[in-house]
């Protein structure tokens, strides 16, 4: 579970409702103190939320970026039906493609999704890539997640549907049962995540879990459907997730820039926010350079992955 590195948003950053031709999504947007060069829209992950992007804002502002950080249908504070169907992974990618037309960006738009945000945003280039510059997978992988977060996921899963009316009660279970989702030590990153949990639609949960488990391998896809769109996988030296040798082998074959946050795993957004938007930032600039598969910024390390 994705813990957000800060709850108080930077004074460049506000927080509101976008209004989209599929309903209102909850968003966190910063905007830089002059004119913006871009326009960021990031998808979080399963379980999480607009939230764990918080470190990013200022700096990705400070670069001269607007920054809009999204709940997904069903998601924290985004309202969903309580039916299945609307959380189908092809839906919730038409989601962000009206979320990208309601921010009105002039200029370069950049996507990017965190682990299951990373599967939803590439559903949504192969639907139609036309109305991004770049494509950031951050912490996602190929296809679906390795065996043990699919056997955790999967128990997740079963008591969603044999208790999707008591999420308290499965909040508590999970917390007991997995000594990494202890609760923090701020009480108010705790109560945060609690609450998180609460306001999630139990029917999103196990929708998008299946997605993570059964996901299948669509890289060519996405490759073929946007053979000249800037593409960055990102992640941390090491991920419970998805094994860091796969997301190696996923950039090679998109022909993807390739960084790694040192010291970091599945969330560098929220574990080293610093170093993961000077990453950021370079990649969007040089892809606004149509400079392709090359980043270069001063707190990270970018790992080159040659096809």
């Amino acid at each position: 579970m994705s813990k957000p590195p800060t709850l108080t948003l930077p004074p460049t950053a506000r927080a509101y409702r976008l209004a989209t031709a599929r309903g209102e999504f909850a968003v966190h947007e910063a905007v830089p103190g002059g004119p913006a060069r871009g326009t960021a829209l990031l998808v979080p992950g399963y379980t999480g939320s607009k939230e764990d992007f918080n470190g990013l804002l200022e700096p990705l502002s400070a670069a001269g970026y607007r920054v809009v950080a999204v709940d997904g249908r069903g998601q924290h504070e985004s309202g969903g039906p309580r039916t299945q169907a609307p959380y189908a992974l092809a839906e919730l990618a038409r989601d962000v493609l009206a979320q990208t037309a309601a921010l009105g960006a002039a200029g370069p738009v950049h996507l990017l999704g965190h682990s299951l945000g990373g599967l939803i945003v590439r559903a949504a280039v192969v639907r139609d890539p036309a109305p991004y510059a770049s494509l950031t997978l951050l912490s996602s992988g190929p296809g679906a997640v390795c065996a043990d977060q699919q056997g955790r996921t999967k128990l997740l899963i079963s008591a969603l549907e044999a208790m999707g009316d008591d999420m308290p009660g499965i909040w508590a279970a999970m917390r007991a049962m997995d000594p990494r989702d202890a609760p923090p030590e701020d009480p108010a990153l705790a109560a945060f995540l609690r609450a998180r949990w609460l306001g999630t639609v139990p029917e999103q949960l196990m929708v998008t879990g299946r997605a993570l488990i059964e996901e299948p391998d669509r890289i060519d896809e996405l490759a073929a459907a946007a053979p000249g769109l800037a593409k960055l996988v990102l992640s941390g030296a090491s991920d419970p997730v998805w094994p860091v040798s796969e997301m190696d082998g996923m950039a090679r074959r998109l022909g993807a820039a390739r960084v790694v946050v040192p010291g970091t795993e599945h969330s560098p957004n929220a574990e080293d926010p610093a170093a993961t938007a000077a990453a950021l930032a370079a990649f969007w600039r040089a892809s606004e350079g149509s400079v392709e598969g090359s980043v270069e910024g001063p707190l990270t390390s970018p790992v080159p992955v040659s096809s």
